[in-house]
């Protein structure tokens, strides 16, 4: 694609991975990714900003071939598929000049063994004159990274704000499709961002000082209607938790299937909604996008020798890392014999913040007693879930509004 205008002499550049579906060996993308990054021509001065993952630098030098020849890299974000093709940059344009936090500059030297004299280091709310265009970096630490900053242009009102706000979302449109991009927008926040939600919120306070008119982010397309995506941000950050049961489970010879599927029956004749999960055919995305609003956490697993099921014990690191506001936690399952199932379990989330529920551990095939045990604790969640607001499909009725 030739570069593609945002507004004048500013230009999305990049490549759209529409066929790539693991990111980091970790993160599934059902609808693929971009790899954006952005020109910005001044009167004196041009500026790169960010560039792309070097398995698609063929594409980006293209589209530098259609443009001046930048006298900065600007780069935001030190992780390679926004900085990996910065040594090929240095390399074709031996005037170019690297801007970055201190952070990033050493961060760059670790990860890319970038030259320190290429370097031009900026502080928190330091500007760059490009004639008649101007930058501001604004330190936005820990969205994801500690070195992340955004920058600022001023003239057109842009923030260029690398993973912040991004979306892994292959699209071949400039700018956002609010019903399309939301439900990529918020897997991409629950899989990267949940765990830095106090920060998420300090840094949306930091740039919203500005009068946002475009959000050009990392991933995914531009926003034009920053206010949705901002709005969305704040609601997955600081939002309280919903009336809902996120429930992921395996099962392998259907004892804990049962007691999965009579548990869901008992909470939605109680007016609580579940979202279930079979471990086998996970997508971690789809979980990790349930435990932004749950209220309550329930893994079903089988005892495996004497602890959970690895499938199980993987959701409850999932769950452990992405730190979810959810408010309540508990175990249900079955065992052959015995087992500490329960013990090693909760103690692989131990940095939720969560009342533990009394766990339900039927022994071979559920009985009576355990379904009984089981009606109990359905109770008990719709009980506690009393206060909490109910579910809400689209989180935000601007994702269901029509322009």
């Amino acid at each position: 694609m030739k570069p593609r205008t945002i507004c004048e002499n500013v230009y999305l550049l990049g490549a759209v991975d529409w066929d790539r579906r693991l990111f980091d060996a970790l993160i599934p993308l059902p609808h693929g990714t971009s790899y954006n990054c952005y020109f910005v021509a001044g009167s004196e001065k041009n500026v790169l900003i960010d560039t792309v993952d070097p398995a698609k630098s063929a594409t980006l030098m293209r589209q530098l071939d259609q443009l001046p020849a930048p006298d900065y890299l600007v780069i935001n974000h030190v992780e390679q598929d926004h900085s990996g093709c910065t040594p090929m940059l240095l390399e074709r344009y031996p005037e170019l000049t690297i801007v970055c936090n201190e952070k990033a500059r050493a961060m760059l030297i670790d990860h890319l063994h970038v030259d320190d004299a290429r370097f031009q280091v900026v502080a928190d709310g330091d500007t760059l004159s490009l004639g008649d265009k101007t930058l501001t970096f604004l330190f936005t630490p820990w969205v994801h990274w500690p070195e992340t900053m955004s920058t600022w242009l001023e003239e057109d009102k842009v923030l260029f704000s690398c993973d912040f706000f991004g979306s892994h979302y292959a699209t071949n449109d400039v700018f956002a499709d609010k019903h399309e991009v939301y439900d990529g927008a918020k897997r991409y926040y629950a899989e990267i961002m949940m765990p830095f939600g106090a920060q998420v919120l300090r840094n949306i306070d930091k740039v919203t000082k500005y009068p946002i008119k475009f959000i050009g982010p990392s991933h995914g397309p531009v926003y034009d209607d920053p206010g949705f995506i901002i709005e969305a941000y704040r609601d997955w950050a600081g939002g309280e938790p919903q009336n809902i049961v996120c429930l992921p489970f395996v099962s392998m010879h259907d004892s804990t299937l049962k007691m999965v599927d009579h548990l869901t029956a008992e909470l939605t004749d109680r007016g609580v909604a579940v979202e279930r999960f079979d471990l086998t055919t996970l997508d971690a995305g789809e979980l990790a996008s349930s435990l932004v609003h749950a209220g309550t956490i329930v893994l079903g697993t089988p005892t495996v020798l004497t602890g959970p099921h690895p499938l199980a014990m993987y959701a409850a690191v999932l769950a452990n890392a992405l730190r979810p506001r959810a408010k309540y936690a508990t175990v249900i399952g079955s065992y052959g014999w015995a087992g500490k199932t329960v013990e090693t379990l909760a103690g692989m989330m131990g940095k939720l913040k969560v009342e533990f529920l009394e766990p339900v551990l039927a022994k071979g095939m559920p009985r009576e007693a355990d379904y009984a045990a089981l009606d109990a604790l359905a109770d008990a969640i719709a009980e506690k879930h009393a206060g909490l607001a109910p579910r809400n499909f689209a989180d935000l009725t601007v994702c269901r509004t029509d322009d």
